[in-house]
């Protein structure tokens, strides 16, 4: 079974990868490359106030190990 992942704002959705472990190694404009260890880098490239609805969160999590209840 799929988890059900919210609408939410990408500040949002960043500010809960920070909360993990994930740590911004650099940024470029509105991409960011956030690395943690264990895991390859990944690079978030949304503006703050952009809204990510759940296909694109599922995405995320695939690559981060977020969880819906992280948010």
């Amino acid at each position: 079974m799929q988890a059900q992942w919210p609408s939410v704002k990408a500040r949002r959705a960043l500010a809960a990868l920070l909360r993990n472990g994930w740590q911004e190694k650099r940024r470029t404009g509105s991409h960011r490359v956030l690395s943690r260890p264990g895991w390859p880098d990944y690079v978030f490239a949304f503006h703050d106030r952009e809204e990510l609805g759940a296909r694109m969160l599922a995405r995320i999590a695939r690559h981060t190990g977020l969880q819906p209840e992280d948010l």
